[in-house]
């Protein structure tokens, strides 16, 4: 077990590693001067060249990927180019909001998703579950920022029941539950068809296993059945997905909060990278790859441990 603890977290460090570095590339292959970019062709010489100092442009291209890895293993984020503030704590200012909102985006696609998945198992090829079959699809092909617009067009705009903009006032939880459903719903619509999906093909398997045919030959009840013997080892495929939906989750809240305007990592790399301003997009972007890197390990180690077919064969 410690050593396939060791094995996914180094390979969550190289994952890091590598986008790190493909980020770091991708910067340098922008075309022109980033000064440039970032000031406009009407800026003088000298603020370019004052740019291009604090940058470090001037180093070789070695030089500056030591500097970046190096400021990056003190947890240096860099400054922003305009208010000089650490882009560090603008990133933990705004991280919260973002977690909040992917907290609530999973979680009720997971209340969802998971029941409905294990009903369509249970009930297979009945309507229910050709509906459900439908409708996972559905919600699955549908971008989550499409639904954000309908849904301002018709709660807001139409209907005139929920607020558009914001995050709700500082402190009153009730103005803030209220500004996050319709972006909680967005986000999380498409999850609730993976959801499903995965939980009823995992279910239709394990229903089919030896253990259960024992369970039903001693009578035990069939809620019983499904959630104490069913449910319980059919899960596990889905701990993994939902590692995975962190990742879509998070690239998806770029979009939401770009949508809503609400404050979080997603709209700062947009406002960001609106105002050319390299450092802060670096950052957010680093953040968000930090987070995906460290939530597939936990979700790897969570099914081993749950798992004692996993753990036999480590």
């Amino acid at each position: 077990m410690l050593f396939y603890a060791i094995q996914r977290i180094g390979l969550s460090i190289l994952i890091l590693f590598t986008s790190m570095v493909m980020l770091f590339t991708a910067l340098k292959l922008i075309p022109g001067d980033p000064a440039t970019i970032m000031l406009g062709s009407r800026a003088s010489p000298a603020m370019r060249a004052r740019i291009t100092e604090q940058l470090g442009l001037n180093d070789s291209v070695v030089v500056q990927l030591g500097t970046f890895f190096g400021k990056l293993l003190r947890g240096d984020l860099g400054s922003d180019m305009w208010s000089q503030r650490p882009v560090s704590q603008m990133v933990m200012e705004s991280l919260p909001y973002t977690l909040v909102l992917i907290a609530a985006g999973l979680g009720w696609a997971v209340l969802i998703g998971v029941p409905l998945g294990c009903y369509s198992a249970v009930r297979r090829n009945s309507v229910l579950d050709r509906i459900t079959g439908v409708l996972s699809v559905a919600t699955i092909s549908i971008p989550s920022f499409v639904v954000a617009i309908y849904l301002i067009l018709l709660f807001s705009i139409q209907l005139g029941w929920l607020p558009i903009i914001g995050a709700g006032d500082s402190g009153n939880w009730k103005d803030q539950a209220i500004h996050l459903l319709m972006p909680a719903f967005a986000l999380g619509l498409g999850w609730v068809g993976y959801l499903a999906r995965i939980v009823r093909a995992s279910m239709l398997e394990v229903m089919g296993e030896n253990h259960i045919r024992t369970a039903r030959a001693h009578g035990l009840p069939e809620f019983q059945i499904i959630k104490s013997y069913a449910l319980r080892i059919a899960i596990l495929p889905t701990i993994t997905l939902l590692a995975v939906a962190v990742g879509g989750l998070l690239s998806s809240a770029v979009f939401i909060e770009a949508i809503f305007a609400r404050p979080g990592i997603g709209k700062l790399i947009v406002d960001a990278a609106s105002m050319r301003n390299f450092p802060v997009v670096q950052g957010g972007v680093l953040t968000t790859v930090f987070l995906f890197a460290i939530t597939m390990p936990i979700a790897d180690l969570l099914v081993a441990w749950l798992d004692p077919r996993v753990r036999a064969n480590l």
